[in-house]
């Protein structure tokens, strides 16, 4: 059954982009009968797409093959300069979540605190649920110690003047030199572990997500509980996962602009 278009639809349009969208990764050069057969359109239809898309740039050929430029490129910049740090998270938690089956968040530090900006919950592994908006203190989450290992010097030292390092687990980190030896590993090594330190069970490995300038604005996570992963297995299975994930998403905001980006 043929969808039904509203009176506003413009034909022209939706076969132009039907064009660009029959090539792929398994179709990257197309002859003129392929573009037909994909689309539906007929060949004298299919030349004229084509013909006008080379025209614009969008498509070479070399008189029998047909291909995409790289110019087609700026159709989804236009979509990605308009989104903020959370859009252009979270298909990449999504994608994250899926991989490793476990939930997945975006923060950022404001204060002495981390604050959630977005998140995809496979499973709920605490006593209190996180949502969006959620603050927790900086010192005692994966997420926060990727962001506090990025701060100026100046700036960790004023945290640190402030913070009060309270003793939420056995295994929290309450000594001001400890949590500096811990933050100078986590700028080392690239990523954050923290293991029970805000809640007990609670395992979280976290990465950080930086701007086209090199600054860390925010920071990616992982959370898993204890009693079903291992320390190894956070390291050698969930880290990988992370870290690709925090890549893809610096690769978007990199095409977006940074006033627009990093907003929560």
């Amino acid at each position: 059954m043929e969808e039904t278009r509203g009176a506003h639809h413009v034909q022209s349009l939706d076969r132009g982009l039907a064009v660009i969208r029959a090539f792929g990764a398994d179709a990257p050069e197309l002859t003129l009968s392929d573009v037909a057969r994909v689309t539906g359109l007929t060949r004298a239809a299919a030349r004229r797409f084509l013909l006008t898309l080379a025209d614009l740039g969008y498509v070479r050929t070399d008189g029998k093959y047909f291909s995409l430029t790289a110019r087609v490129l700026e159709l989804g910049y236009a979509y990605l300069s308009s989104m903020s740090l959370p859009e252009v998270a979270t298909p990449h938690l999504e994608r994250l979540s899926a991989e490793v089956h476990e939930s997945s968040s975006v923060s950022v530090l404001e204060g002495g605190d981390i604050v959630y900006v977005a998140r995809i919950a496979v499973s709920r592994i605490m006593t209190v649920s996180i949502n969006v908006g959620t603050r927790f203190p900086a010192y005692a989450t994966s997420m926060g110690h990727v962001l506090l290992a990025d701060l100026p010097e100046a700036e960790l030292d004023a945290y640190l003047e402030q913070a009060r390092l309270d003793r939420l687990t056995s295994h929290t980190l309450t000594s001001e030199a400890a949590l500096r030896t811990e933050l100078a590993e986590v700028r080392s090594r690239g990523w954050a572990l923290v293991d029970q330190e805000l809640e007990e069970g609670l395992r979280s490995v976290a990465a950080p997500i930086r701007s086209r300038e090199g600054k860390v604005v925010a920071a990616v996570n992982v959370s898993t509980h204890a009693s079903r992963t291992t320390l190894e297995a956070v390291r050698d299975e969930m880290v990988p996962h992370l870290i690709e994930a925090a890549e893809r998403i610096e690769a978007d905001l990199a095409v977006a602009p940074s006033s627009r980006a990093t907003r929560g």
